[in-house]
């Protein structure tokens, strides 16, 4: 009879030897199968694009739709006014439709205009599968030229990712945020000019701006600095001269009371927020700690990865550190924002396949890979801050394996020119 021993269970957890192949493979299709019944079901029982619970399907992309209609209507200003903006998802949901807010900066309705031109259903969709299809277009990238064989099988956990299924059911940019991320990423020591303009594409979440930007400078890379520069520039150009200054000064005048609402006060609902100051907030801090907390956090990532961009030559490991650096350095992130942690994974994968997997890190990417499905849950029943913990754990691993790579690298010069 086998008998369970804790101390094999631990030796496993730190090889990662209980992650096969195979067991990967069987968990993606078991997910993906029961979160696309769900889904599918979810659809099936809801009626004029209204689910069950009388909200929207895509819920968050109704704020989409509805800021892209004023906006083809001459109203661009309006979708930050919370009356006109609900009444324009009331006309088209029905008048009992919950409120969903719009707090995106104006360039986000360069997407918003064209989308609401179409029939919702059409719109959604549309929205969802292509955008969907760039992040896997990513994950496959980063992934391939390391293990060609292993592709499938990366997609298979790409197109299973749990951030995925929360994303669809909220009709949300994750998977356009995780697909430009990561491009920029991927591209930036081959195609600079390619990855400034993917960066600059991030416009519309200025809360992802605080890491970007140093570890470009701290890396010398000057030609996507400028394409980054330009791209926003262009940007803001395009949609003034499309919508006027009106949507500026109503986006500028809302940010007050966004911050007070969504953030500090946690009308989003903590348990959603994956952040350093959610944490503390989720864990009955005061807003004042949160900030100090979330500073010292923020600072921490920042140094170090421009530190890791200044001295560090693996362009993979850089990518990956880049990535978790920019989750954990926002207080504003939430869970369909954990897509970004698709990319991240990859590019962690990708560099553990070059040159070997550390003690620990196989079973920490398969943590990440399965956060997104259980941190609003754990945070709620226990206000354990589970999304953050996890990442954090990833960065900081991360950053000692580089800082190992970088030391050995160094050891073994220091030894071929004494020899």
């Amino acid at each position: 009879m086998a008998y369970f021993r804790p101390r094999d269970a631990l030796r496993a957890i730190r090889s990662g030897a209980w992650l096969t192949a195979e067991r990967a493979r069987g968990y993606s299709v078991l997910l993906l199968a029961i979160a696309t019944a769900g889904l599918l079901a979810w659809i099936a029982l809801s009626h004029h694009m209204v689910d069950r619970n009388g909200k929207p399907l895509g819920t968050d992309f109704s704020s989409f739709y509805a800021a892209g209609a004023l906006a083809r209507e001459g109203q661009a200003a309006g979708a930050y006014d919370p009356q006109l903006h609900h009444a324009r998802q009331q006309q088209t949901f029905g008048a009992a439709t919950p409120y969903y807010a719009w707090q995106y900066p104006p360039v986000f309705l360069l997407v918003a205009a064209p989308l609401a031109a179409l029939p919702y259903p059409v719109a959604l969709a549309l929205w969802q599968g292509v955008t969907l299809v760039l992040y896997l277009m990513v994950i496959r990238r980063i992934v391939r030229p390391v293990r060609p064989a292993a592709g499938r099988l990366w997609l298979l956990t790409a197109a299973a990712f749990p951030a995925v299924f929360i994303n669809l059911g909220h009709g949300q940019n994750g998977f356009l945020t995780a697909a430009l991320l990561g491009g920029g990423a991927l591209l930036l020591t081959h195609r600079p000019l390619l990855a400034g303009v993917l960066f600059g594409l991030l416009a519309y979440k200025p809360q992802f701006a605080l890491v970007i930007p140093v570890a470009l400078v701290a890396g010398g890379y000057w030609r996507s600095v400028m394409a980054a520069t330009l791209t926003v520039a262009a940007l803001a150009a395009v949609t003034t001269a499309l919508f006027g200054v009106a949507p500026w000064q109503a986006f500028i005048a809302s940010m007050e009371a966004s911050r007070r609402v969504l953030l500090e006060a946690g009308d989003v609902g903590f348990e959603k927020l994956q952040s350093a100051f959610a944490a503390v907030r989720l864990l009955g801090g005061g807003v004042a700690l949160a900030y100090a907390v979330q500073a010292i956090v923020s600072g921490a990532v920042i140094v170090s990865v421009g530190w890791a961009f200044r001295v560090l030559r693996d362009d993979t490991e850089k990518a990956a550190l880049l990535l978790a650096a920019t989750l954990l350095a926002s207080p504003h992130v939430l869970d369909y924002d954990l897509m970004v942690l698709g990319p991240t994974i990859a590019f962690a994968v990708a560099t553990g396949l070059s040159r070997g997997f550390r003690p620990y890190e196989i079973s920490l990417l398969a943590a990440a890979w399965t956060v997104p499905l259980l941190a609003r849950a754990v945070a709620g029943v226990s206000t354990i801050p589970l999304g953050v913990l996890v990442v954090g754990a990833l960065y900081i691993l991360l950053l000692r394996h580089a800082v190992a790579d970088r030391d050995g690298a160094a050891l073994c010069n220091q030894r071929m020119a004494n020899a």
